[in-house]
């Protein structure tokens, strides 16, 4: 799962909150991924001041919610172990812009650990990560 659609999970009040228990109800059987680069994300947008103006998250808070729905559910943990200068992993030229980096990174670890990227993003390029077919990438 990337970083918007774990907060969905874990915040009943955000937008996407329904939605996204709708797709985790019909997908949890199979299992899901964090790595690092997604638990700190998480941590990182909610307990920011400015992520909800009704609602204020302490980091224990968030890493205590994380850590309840990992003990919960069957998860398993995945390292952050590529890098964008694997020429083996990723096709660099197919990278247009900073906002992709995160999901393209996710999408390239997804493909390397044989899983798929689950997703409110529209319009990541599979070209820009080797190896990568449409079973990669869940867009809800």
């Amino acid at each position: 799962m990337d970083i918007n659609l774990l907060i969905a999970l874990l915040d009943a009040t955000h937008a996407f909150h329904s939605r996204a228990h709708i797709w985790w109800s019909a997908n949890a059987a199979f299992g899901w991924a964090s790595c690092p680069l997604t638990e700190i994300g998480v941590t990182r947008i909610m307990v920011n001041p400015a992520y909800s103006s009704s609602a204020r998250f302490t980091a224990a808070q968030i890493i205590q919610s994380l850590n309840t729905f990992v003990v919960g559910t069957d998860h398993e943990f995945w390292p952050d172990d590529l890098t964008f200068r694997q020429p083996e992993h990723f096709q660099t030229d197919r990278i247009h812009g900073g906002r992709q980096l995160t999901d393209l990174y996710l999408l390239g670890l997804a493909v390397k650990r044989g899983g798929r990227l689950a997703t409110f993003d529209q319009g990541i390029p599979l070209s820009a990560v080797k190896n990568a077919r449409a079973e990669h990438l869940c867009v809800l």
